[in-house]
């Protein structure tokens, strides 16, 4: 039987199941399913991230970053709280180990201002040493709001809501045909098709390749890049209180190498970024020719890479040679050492790459007719969930009224 609904979720990550939870928010008569190609949802970057709650810091002004940063990190706060879910504002320091790094530290410092991050302070050495005893740096920023928590923690909480609410969400249904006809769209799966009024599609890793399915440009490409962590033995951990991080390089859109306490009391210390082989391998010897493929053929690849060789090439240097990655480390902790961590956790970012060869910084949401697609949505989607939800979910029901 063909199964019909006002509105599909393609995607069954926290972005996906946030803006199902808005739109039944909106419209709880809306009869609603989430196909999620895995056996279990938030499995992809929804459960392999970092756990920060963004405060805002480094976006620029007037961007969907900027302006759904902070309003989507106040609604996952409220949204923890009604569902006994742990969070701290643990707090994020920012510092600049060398006198070249001031300006850049500087330009940070306008640009959290201008986004309205509150309680930021710019620090010298006596206070960085008050808030992270272990922690290097001539100068930084220090912003007392940022917190962490489990985020896939809160995207089950999310479905849990969602399935009380009367939703259907409906795992291991990948989605291999979108077809917008006659006043529907037809979502085809292995196991029959799904028939909406409208779709939104919230695919992560394979977003360009859903919005494809519709026959969207092709432009822009996911290049995915995976980012390793070393865990802080139990014995080390108290040289982190909360967040160290360094001063970002606005050339790229990766923030460094940096200190994470975990909501769980752990401490990760990393990412670095390095292309992955695989669009949803997690570990250095995975490997999926389609998805090499797919990234080499794209022109903007070969132009990203001639502009960032060196950078590229100095990742992977670090990704397989720990004493590289150590040293790292020990410009903002120097008491760290190599008998101190353990290698953990992996994370593939979804990095829209434009075919000029440019990583597409800002959330790009896109969609025409009844279907619409995120098309980029890295660091801070999982902070900005359920604001990036609300745009979403008040595009969709505009759409619906209209017709």
């Amino acid at each position: 039987m063909t199964e019909r609904y006002d509105v599909a979720i393609v995607g069954g990550g926290i972005v996906g199941l946030a803006t199902a939870v808005r739109l039944l928010e909106a419209r709880p008569d809306l009869r609603l399913v989430v196909l999620e190609k895995e056996r279990e949802l938030a499995s992809h970057q929804s459960g392999h991230n970092s756990g920060v709650l963004h405060a805002g810091l480094y976006y620029v002004p007037g961007s969907l970053k900027a302006q759904l940063c902070r309003e989507g990190k106040a609604a996952v706060e409220a949204f923890a709280e009604r569902h006994g879910i742990a969070y701290e504002r643990c707090g994020k320091l920012v510092v600049a180990v060398e006198e070249s790094e001031l300006p850049r530290l500087a330009a940070l410092e306008e640009r959290a201002r201008a986004n309205g991050v509150p309680g930021l302070e710019a620090v010298g050495p006596e206070r960085i040493r008050e808030l992270e005893p272990h922690a290097a740096g001539i100068r930084g920023l220090w912003s007392p709001e940022t917190g962490i928590i489990d985020f896939r923690r809160v995207a089950l909480a999310m479905a849990d809501d969602l399935r009380a609410c009367g939703a259907v969400i409906e795992t291991s249904r990948r989605v291999t045909s979108i077809e917008e006809r006659a006043g529907e769209v037809i979502l085809g799966t292995p196991r029959g098709e799904v028939v909406a009024g409208q779709v939104v599609a919230c695919a992560g890793l394979q977003a360009d390749r859903v919005a494809r399915l519709s026959g969207a440009d092709a432009d822009p490409r996911i290049v995915p890049f995976r980012g390793d962590y070393y865990t802080l033995l139990p014995s080390a951990r108290p040289l982190v209180r909360g967040l160290i991080y360094p001063v970002p390089d606005p050339r790229f859109p990766f923030l460094g190498v940096h200190f994470t306490r975990r909501i769980d009391g752990a401490v990760w210390a990393g990412p670095n970024a390095v292309l992955a082989f695989a669009r949803e391998g997690y570990r250095r010897r995975d490997v999926a020719l389609p998805d090499v493929a797919a990234t080499l053929r794209w022109p903007g690849f070969a132009r990203l890479a001639r502009r960032h060789l060196r950078m590229g090439l100095l990742e992977m240097w670090r990704d397989w040679w720990k004493p590289a990655f150590v040293r790292e480390l020990q410009r903002y902790v120097p008491e760290i050492r190599g008998d101190d961590l353990r290698f953990g956790p992996s994370g593939v970012r979804a990095q829209a790459l434009a075919r000029d060869g440019t990583l597409v910084d800002d959330f790009r949401l896109t969609g025409t007719g009844r279907v619409l697609h995120v098309r980029n949505a890295p660091s801070p989607a999982a902070t900005s969930s359920l604001a990036i939800g609300r745009v979403l979910a008040e595009n969709a029901l505009e759409r619906m009224a209209a017709r």
